[in-house]
């Protein structure tokens, strides 16, 4: 009988409060522990990875962690980043974001039951689990799968480096697959270019303003002819140009003028950090849980058995 071959590397980086919050909006809140306890988020986040585990057979993969939702340094480029969310400001630690209450309860058990399968959780101080998975992605050495309902992680799609997005906003069950094509479809922009794309839209959804009177279509215009955000920026500014019309029009040259200041600062809010310390973690996906006991006790105090035993399989058959 001839040996097996093993099977062939792949890195699946999950963006973990993504999909549990997902989770939480997704499964009925009548889902409870036998305490009464909501756990809707945790079985939902359990069931997306035997999901995405059984559908993408990753033989590393970690849950991606915001140590900090709302890190310092970015609020102080640009005050307005994720204001919108703050419930509270802290001088020494994270902000506290707004979350649910009995979601905010389950964060716990989430972790608990990680970290019973043995399941890397990566997160880094001071950075935001973007910039873990951008750190994670760059150079892996393999395929990476980024799961997420997250936008400004298709700055990392590299058809070459064989990285993609699995995108979730229509639901785990509905992912769209991102590759180089698809961004270039959807938006009229290269990948490599959704960083500066991004920055002129702007995003209300993290409080970033963005270039007023430039939506999408403008953006990917300007994009298409000047190619990156300084050359933008130079066709809009550059008093030397003879006819400065003929290269950009007046209106988006005025817009892009009465915008420098934030233009100036945006674009390191928006990019991912692609080169933070995290000390090599083992992203191996275990074939067995690390702790059973403790997986056992989590999974009849929280009535979890479903979840943990469906995840047990699929590690297992993985294995």
């Amino acid at each position: 009988m001839p040996d097996q071959q093993p099977a062939p590397q792949r890195l699946m980086l999950l963006d973990t409060a993504s999909l549990y919050f997902r989770a939480y909006f997704g499964v009925p809140d009548t889902v409870t522990a036998p305490d009464g306890t909501p756990v809707n988020a945790v079985r939902g986040l359990l069931d997306f990875i035997s999901r995405l585990v059984a559908d993408y057979q990753p033989t590393h993969l970690a849950c991606c962690w915001d140590n900090d939702w709302r890190p310092q340094w970015r609020v102080d480029l640009l005050p307005t980043y994720k204001a919108h969310r703050v419930v509270a400001e802290r001088q020494s630690d994270p902000d506290v974001e707004e979350v649910p209450d009995p979601l905010e309860r389950q964060v716990p058990i989430i972790e608990a039951a990680l970290a019973a399968f043995g399941i890397a959780v990566v997160g880094a101080d001071h950075h935001e689990a973007d910039d873990v998975i951008g750190t994670l992605a760059t150079g892996a050495g393999m395929p990476v799968d980024v799961v997420t309902g997250d936008r400004d992680l298709f700055q990392l799609v590299d058809d070459e480096a064989e990285v993609r997005v699995l995108y979730t906003a229509r639901g785990v069950g509905k992912h769209e697959r991102v590759d180089e094509a698809w961004v270039r479809e959807r938006y009229g922009v290269e990948a490599s270019q959704y960083a500066a794309f991004a920055t002129l839209r702007g995003d209300s959804s993290d409080g970033l303003p963005g270039v007023a009177g430039i939506g999408d279509k403008t953006a990917a215009v300007l994009q298409g002819r000047f190619g990156d955000l300084d050359a933008i920026i130079a066709a809009a500014t550059d008093p030397g140009t003879a006819d400065p019309d003929a290269r950009m029009g007046p209106g988006p040259r005025g817009k892009v003028k009465a915008a420098l200041d934030y233009l100036e600062v945006a674009p390191r809010v928006v990019a991912v950090v692609r080169d933070l310390d995290l000390d090599d973690p083992d992203l191996t996906l275990p074939s067995s849980p690390a702790d059973p006991e403790m997986l056992d006790a989590i999974a009849e105090q929280w009535g979890l058995t479903s979840p943990v035993e469906r995840l047990r399989e699929v590690l297992a058959a993985r294995g």
